[in-house]
């Protein structure tokens, strides 16, 4: 047997004991120079997996089977509770607390339909381990107190104020986020999908909580159920990173594993029994009175696919999605588009192999309910065809490289990279599937290549998993414009009808319970006993990466660093010098010029030709700010691209077609873009409403802020809305021109610089591609220059304060204040106060207090701004109470030097979060554009490490002093709930508008 070599655990072998665990595979990963450790504890069969790498941004993780029998969202209440208070550690929120005494790089936990896991990344090796006992403690010792379930999950509380009469009303953090995410289509749509595909396991229930059955969870029945479920015999380890294993293991072992023995604990989850038939499904979700329901429909096929377990079935399906969905040339995606019958694909579209069984979905999106059938018969007719006539090979090579691509590519977007190859195999893991095979699939992919080039075997899956595959339902996702108004009727009766049953010894109870949490909420906390770090372990430096050097006589920025054989390109142009009538549509134009087609070939063409050479290519819009002190609007358009090395020249074949090329006169294709474009819009406003909030709040203090606004506010939605409601050939023939015209302007001789990044030899080659492409090394810049004009554009002198009306349950309320950027003396207490407001403030007044999902105080350096917002809010006139009363909360609370040090170490560690090289290359050739220098955030480091506590509270005074005056406000909220709040603001109401 070949010994596998890791300096970081050396002399490890197959079989050898280590504190009551056995080794039982050691493997090399050679796709990601890792080696893989498969373990199992003796004593409670509890499974690990480590991943030992030289990646010094160290993960840990305990996963826990949970299987909900019904939709009262017990296992996503137990997440939020367990992490309220434990045997060691008996503080009401530890892992809140950990936030603040961390520098970590990732923390949270996540609920899923059949597990819960407990995640976190850091880079300190004492972090680390400071880390793993508070979510040790939490996850297998928690205190599960009745407050605290009544505080995260639900509560009746008596509703008392002036005018009205006593009432009673549900509160609880989850409750709210619930009742927020089930406003949500796209949320919707995903639960209702499980539902209607896995009538007969768990994956039919509601794991977040449905906010109708929230109600009915016992806290005895989330005792019971961690009692099972939060069990060693029942749990998954995982450790990744360059920390020995071994330290690992004997830490869990003192920990945890001496307290308990192996249990059954019962948590099998069985397959879906097979249909002999297809079915039918018809769910809703709410729309606002206001907005037309004619074609806000969704219509999809799913069927019920392959056992997670099989790794081999499990690839051919994700190949499958990739042929017949991946791009808009796809053959079942450009068919469902062309139909005209809907705007994008619909919600839940593509292959999900997350559950026991997995599943294959997709459909389309606003469309007339009366359409389902007609999406039904395209949808066979494609596949029908495919399975008859065969695959295009070279669809199914591109669907190989984009997998194999992403398999490769080491990113920490958007979680740390150790946390992603958890996520990746923790589905299969969990239900008995091998995680090593997973992580390399060769063989399977060996397999693959040998099964297609025997004919027909891609055609063969079509037949087997979609054509003559009984287990699917046709499901229609419906807008009611009642079912919100019902569902406020529905609570409003059943808190009646408890009302007039509720006798003098339940209500005292509840008052009693109301006020025994306030205490606990206002009580200051003594949380020494948890483990924190010192400024000591905070690294003085910034991760740093210069260009290696700048090519001669072209704009071309050179980074030569290890990338895992991949290779990025990045061009930036200004477009400042856009007539004002154009600005609005850079976004739309960033999100189609690499969709629609050229002038050589057309979109389909180019959209086979990106997927079979490049990992992605796409343009974003960017309103930023110069970091100097003229504080000036720098609107650029970035492009970015990536490929293996080995496709170098293809995509830049691509890349140079499309600047040179672009055609947007195709207004069949314009107008299927324009509708996708506007369905992420309309989906984003209650995924991220809180953003928008800011945003619109924000838009008046600078030209930034307008632009920004412009851009990814609001404002685009509106704009976007109102083009999009009077649509026909001559709006759209008219919108192509004004895009030609975008990229006219954008794409000129000095407007647009570049940079390379890669191994050396790729940088090389690129530069060599550069210097022989008519189009790029037509670019032309002195050496280093990097500058591009600023924009002027006035914004309005009137600060908002106004309510946005949308189809939510819940708010989003946000107050901006002006402040001052990076560079001046208080930037760097402005960003420990955000911080400390957050975490001793509006975490309790309006998460723990309030139900709010969440509470945030966000300091921008670069814009210079102040905001303080909320996230699936029950509330709004409460809500900006408590901004209002952020500064007499800095006044009289007790601020100590520990409070300051711990909101350095949170800014630290957003400063400190690793990039791997091509990424942080990328961020590092924006930094030149903007004039952020290393040597300036340098400075700003060391101005956080000399903070104290009286700059900070002076800083307080400075910008908060006086805030309700000069800050903008803006909620998103129902209209009902708008105009509810104004009745209560008097003399200062919002000005309402539809968004």
């Amino acid at each position: 047997m070949t010994q596998i070599a890791d300096p970081n655990n050396a002399g490890l072998e197959v079989g050898q004991e280590i504190c009551g665990y056995r080794i039982q595979r050691i493997a090399a990963l050679k796709d990601i120079g890792a080696v893989f450790y498969l373990l199992e504890h003796a004593a409670t069969a509890a499974r690990h997996v480590h991943i030992s790498s030289q990646d010094q941004e160290n993960t840990f993780g305990v996963t826990f089977k949970t299987v909900p029998a019904d939709s009262t969202g017990v296992a996503h209440i137990l997440e939020h509770t367990v992490l309220c208070g434990s045997r060691n550690f008996p503080v009401r929120d530890p892992f809140f607390s950990m936030l603040k005494r961390s520098l970590s790089t990732f923390m949270n936990a996540f609920t899923a339909s059949d597990w819960t896991m407990y995640p976190f990344s850091t880079q300190n090796r004492k972090d680390f381990y400071n880390l793993m006992d508070v979510y040790l403690d939490a996850a297998f010792f928690p205190t599960l107190d009745r407050l605290s379930f009544k505080q995260e999950g639900h509560r009746l509380d008596i509703e008392r104020s002036e005018g009205r009469q006593e009432r009673l009303v549900y509160k609880g953090v989850v409750y709210n986020e619930m009742k927020g995410a089930m406003s949500s289509p796209d949320q919707v749509m995903g639960r209702s999908l499980l539902n209607a595909l896995y009538p007969d396991t768990t994956y039919c229930n509601n794991s977040g909580g449905d906010p109708a059955a929230i109600p009915r969870l016992t806290h005895e029945q989330l005792v019971a159920f961690h009692r099972r479920h939060y069990h060693p015999s029942n749990a998954y380890f995982y450790t990744y990173g360059n920390l020995p294993l071994k330290d690992h293991l004997a830490f869990i072992a003192d920990k945890i594993m001496r307290y308990f023995t192996r249990i059954d604990p019962k948590t099998r989850v069985p397959a879906q029994p097979r249909w002999e038939a297809p079915r039918t499904a018809r769910y809703t979700y709410p729309l606002a009175a206001a907005e037309d329901p004619a074609r806000k429909s969704q219509a999809c096929l799913a069927w019920l696919a392959c056992d997670i377990r099989d790794t081999f079935e499990v690839l051919v399906l994700s190949v499958l999605e990739q042929v017949l969905l991946g791009n808009s040339a796809s053959p079942l995606r450009k068919a469902l588009m062309d139909s005209g019958l809907g705007s994008t694909l619909s919600d839940g579209t593509g292959y999900e192999a997350d559950n026991r069984d997995t599943l294959f979905a997709c459909g389309l999106k606003d469309v007339a309910e009366d359409s389902a059938e007609a999406i039904e018969g395209i949808i066979f007719d494609v596949l029908s065809r495919l399975a008859q006539e065969g695959l295009d090979p070279q669809l199914i090579a591109s669907a190989i490289h984009q997998i194999e691509f992403h398999r490769k590519e080491v990113t920490n977007t958007p979680y740390p990279y150790g946390i992603k190859l958890l996520l990746m195999v923790i589905g299969s893991w969990l239900h008995g599937g091998d995680p090593e095979r997973i992580l390399q699939l060769d063989a399977d992919f060996k397999r693959l290549h040998e099964e297609i080039a025997a004919g027909r075997f891609l055609e063969n899956r079509i037949e087997r998993y979609f054509l003559h595959n009984p287990h699917r339902v046709r499901l229609c996702l419906v807008p009611d414009q009642y079912k919100a108004p019902a569902e406020e009727e529905r609570v409003r009766l059943e808190l009646e009808e408890q009302w007039q049953h509720l006798d003098e010894e339940r209500r005292r109870r509840i008052d009693e319970e109301a006020r025994s949490l306030e205490q606990r909420q206002e009580s200051p906390e003594e949380i020494s006993c948890l483990p924190t770090l010192a400024l000591t372990d905070i690294p003085p430096q910034v991760q740093s990466y210069a260009p290696t050097d700048l090519a001669p006589k072209l704009p071309l920025w050179r980074y030569a660093l290890p990338t895992s054989g991949i290779y990025y390109l990045s061009g930036t142009a200004g477009v400042a010098a856009l007539p004002e009538t154009l600005l609005p549509w850079v976004p739309f134009f960033c999100y189609a010029m690499a969709k629609v087609g050229t002038q050589i070939h057309d979109y389909a063409q180019m959209a086979r030709r990106i997927d079979a050479a490049t990992g992605g290519l796409g343009l974003s819009a960017q309103a930023r700010v110069l970091y100097d002190r003229s504080q000036r609007c720098l609107p650029l358009i970035q492009v970015n691209a990536k490929c293996l090395t080995r496709n170098i020249d293809p995509m830049y074949a691509i890349v140079e077609e499309l600047i040179a090329e672009a055609d947007f006169h195709d207004v069949i294709r314009l107008k299927q873009l324009l509708g996708e474009y506007r369905s992420g819009l309309d989906t984003m406003i209650v995924q991220n409403g809180h953003r928008l909030a800011i945003s619109a709040s924000s838009r008046n203090f600078s030209t930034a802020g307008a632009l920004a606004e412009m851009w990814s506010g609001i404002a685009q939605v509106r704009t976007i809305r109102t083009f999009s409601n009077a649509l026909d050939d001559a709006a759209l023939r008219e919108l192509a021109g004004r895009l030609a015209e975008i990229a006219k302007a954008v794409f000129k001789q000095d407007n647009f610089v570049m940079s390379a990044v890669g191994e050396p030899d790729a940088v090389e080659a690129a530069t060599r591609r550069t210097f022989q492409s008519g189009t790029l090394s037509a670019f032309q810049r002195a050496t280093g220059d990097v500058r591009f004009p600023t924009l002027n554009l006035v914004p309005d002198a009137a600060l908002p304060r106004e309510g946005w009306s949308t189809s939510t349950s819940v708010a989003f309320v946000a107050q901006t204040m002006p402040a001052v950027s990076m560079g001046h003396p208080d930037a760097a207490c402005l960003a420990v106060l955000a911080k400390m407001l957050r975490s001793l403030y509006l975490h309790r007044e309006i998460r723990e207090k309030g139900g709010a999902y969440g509470g945030f105080a966000l300091y921008n350096p670069e814009n210079g701004l102040f905001s303080l917002a909320s996230y699936r809010d029950p509330h709004v006139v409460q809500t900006l109470k408590v901004y209002a009363g952020a500064l007499a909360f800095l006044k009289t609370a007790s601020l100590g030097d520990e409070d300051i040090k711990e909101a350095v170490l949170q800014v630290c560690s957003e400063i400190d979060k690793p990039d791997p090289p091509g990424p942080a290359a990328r961020k590092a050739f924006l930094r030149e554009i903007v004039g952020l220098s290393d040597a300036g955030r340098m400075a700003y480091k060391q101005q956080l490490l000399a903070i104290t506590k009286d700059r900070v509270l002076a800083t307080a005074e400075t910008y908060l002093g006086g805030a309700q005056q000069r800050s903008g406000v803006a909620v998103i909220a129902a209209q009902t709930h708008l105009a509810a709040a104004n009745e209560q603001l008097g003399d200062r109401p919002l000005a309402l508008k539809a968004i």
